[in-house]
């Protein structure tokens, strides 16, 4: 039988196509493989919020190589944030109460009409919130802001009209069960140390200790019915309230029996509004303030005492004292 025979444009075409097949066969292998190289070296996303600036050059020498992370501030760095004085009144607007705060009312989040994963997504949302605003959150303040110190100390008191109230503490004092700290601090110059930890309480000594203010102490010796000192411990974690409550003979031992009534430890009632209200903003560090014989707050300050802190909180009570007497 006879074979059709193709002319000879016909035969050339389709060798052209045959050819041109073969080629972008063998070449296909290499393009893919060039595509996922491209790909696997391609930065995690496209939005231009998630990358970070990238400085102008400053060489400082002709020697020196300029990489980003000599302009990129080290979070180690405890120069990072610069606390600012108190630029207004801290505290309530208005007057405590004896028997307020002795618990926090926690109000159950409704997850009704959510799907299991939304449900899901949002309790998740809630945990990290928890944690992140907590514990960690503080730790991580304590290194990054020059020892937790967020805010510096008022160089004067706070003017009695404008002066905003403390609020009450509610918890077990040296002497009794179920103490508030109004009755204590009202009619009374008060110095007041709030901490959580032994961290805390020896940051609060670096403004009211013995052994670094004695001319505070002084005050307190020669006005005993117009100035005092309180210390708020607030502890939450029912494992180390426990054992405070354990050793409470050492620290009774420590101090003088008339002050047993003016050491708190507080386990509950703190809620986020007033460690907000009143810059308790670091669980782990010492706070100072100094409320006056109406349970206003006149001066506070955070974490150790640096530069004129402590003479002007005695210079606040020596006026304090003046005025009450």
């Amino acid at each position: 039988m006879l074979q059709p025979r193709l002319t000879t444009p016909l035969r050339r075409k389709l060798l052209e196509v045959s050819s041109s097949v073969c080629f972008l066969c063998k070449s296909q292998p290499r393009r893919t493989h060039t595509i996922t190289k491209q790909i696997s070296i391609r930065s995690f996303t496209s939005a231009h919020k998630l990358y970070r600036p990238i400085p102008d050059p400053k060489p400082t020498s002709p020697k020196s190589t300029y990489t980003d992370s000599d302009s990129t501030p080290d979070p180690k760095d405890e120069d990072i944030f610069i606390p600012k004085p108190l630029g207004r009144p801290i505290g309530f607007r208005e007057p405590p109460r004896a028997g307020e705060n002795v618990s926090i009312i926690k109000v159950k989040k409704d997850y009704s009409g959510m799907t299991m994963s939304e449900r899901n997504l949002e309790k998740r949302k809630d945990l990290v919130e928890k944690w992140g605003t907590n514990y960690f959150r503080d730790f991580k303040n304590i290194r990054k802001y020059r020892s937790g110190k967020t805010f510096m100390a008022n160089p004067r008191i706070f003017r009695k009209e404008a002066a905003l109230y403390f609020p009450n503490f509610h918890g077990d004092t040296l002497a009794q069960k179920g103490a508030d700290t109004t009755n204590v601090l009202q009619g009374m110059v008060s110095v007041v140390n709030v901490y959580s930890s032994q961290w805390g309480e020896a940051q609060a000594q670096t403004f009211t200790g013995k052994k670094t203010n004695a001319a505070l102490h002084q005050l307190l010796a020669q006005s005993p019915h117009v100035v005092q000192m309180v210390d708020v411990n607030i502890e939450e974690n029912s494992v180390k309230a426990w054992i405070i409550a354990l050793f409470q003979w050492r620290l009774r031992g420590s101090k003088p029996k008339e002050d047993w009534g003016k050491y708190f430890v507080v386990r509950k009632g703190v809620s986020e509004k007033m460690r907000e209200t009143i810059g308790l903003l670091n669980g782990r560090v010492g706070y100072v303030y100094l409320v006056d014989q109406d349970c206003k707050i006149r001066w506070a300050s955070s974490g150790n005492a640096e530069g004129s802190e402590m003479d002007d909180l005695n210079r606040g009570v020596g006026k304090l004292v003046a005025e009450a007497s």
